[in-house]
């Protein structure tokens, strides 16, 4: 099972991590980190959910992987001084602490760090392959059962409700799928009485696990 950072280092490790800035909030579809960029620094997570996502060549955006607090963003570019592989959006309201490459660096060499990091960015890479996989091969409604699964995960305990602030159409870029195609889907799925769609954009999902049993169904 995935763990965040916050696991992987330890609970001590991560707030003595945090305190080496202040605490700062990032309005909901803040871009917290833009693929592209250079390493200057690493975001932490301390409270909120965001969404790590893929550009291709034509613009069109992935969806990778959805993260919540706990997590450590930006850490390979630091370690490796190559460009950000991704960008990571707010998908709500934020808590992140901002810690500079150097300062983020030195905590690393002090705590012998170094390791831990990798096989964790291994994993990370290893799910970022899984879903681009999914997304070359399922059918729409397998690809959008999988991302709001993600999503629900990070948002809500095993079994509750599960607000995504996401709209339709930013679901239906980040699956690679037409919104049509995004919205049959939903709706079929309202209709059960699995989920709900919000008049402001958004989703309440009610039942991940008969969203993805009568995906998994028809597959």
């Amino acid at each position: 099972m995935y763990q965040p950072h916050s696991t992987v280092i330890g609970e001590q490790l991560w707030s003595k991590l945090c305190g080496l800035s202040p605490v700062r909030v990032r309005q909901s579809r803040s871009v917290l980190l833009r693929q592209g960029d250079p390493g200057t620094h690493v975001v932490l997570l301390a409270a909120g959910t965001a969404l790590v996502t893929l550009t291709g060549a034509e613009g069109n955006r992935t969806l990778l992987a959805v993260r919540g607090s706990g997590e450590i963003f930006g850490e390979l570019a630091v370690v490796d001084a190559q460009p950000r592989s991704a960008s990571v959006i707010a998908a709500e309201t934020c808590r992140v602490h901002i810690v500079a490459a150097a300062d983020f660096l030195g905590f690393v060499e002090e705590h012998q760090l170094l390791n831990s990091l990798l096989r964790h960015a291994i994993t990370r890479v290893r799910e970022a392959e899984a879903v681009r996989l999914e997304l070359a091969t399922a059918p729409v409604a397998t690809r959008l059962a999988s991302a709001l699964g993600r999503l629900a995960q990070w948002v809500a305990a095993p079994g509750q409700p599960a607000q995504v602030r996401l709209t339709q159409e930013e679901l239906a870029q980040m699956i690679g799928a037409s919104r049509n195609a995004v919205g049959s889907a939903l709706k079929s799925w309202r209709e059960h009485g699995w989920l709900d769609t919000e008049a402001g954009g958004g989703l309440l999902i009610k039942d991940i696990a008969a969203i993805q049993e009568h995906v998994g169904a028809q597959t």
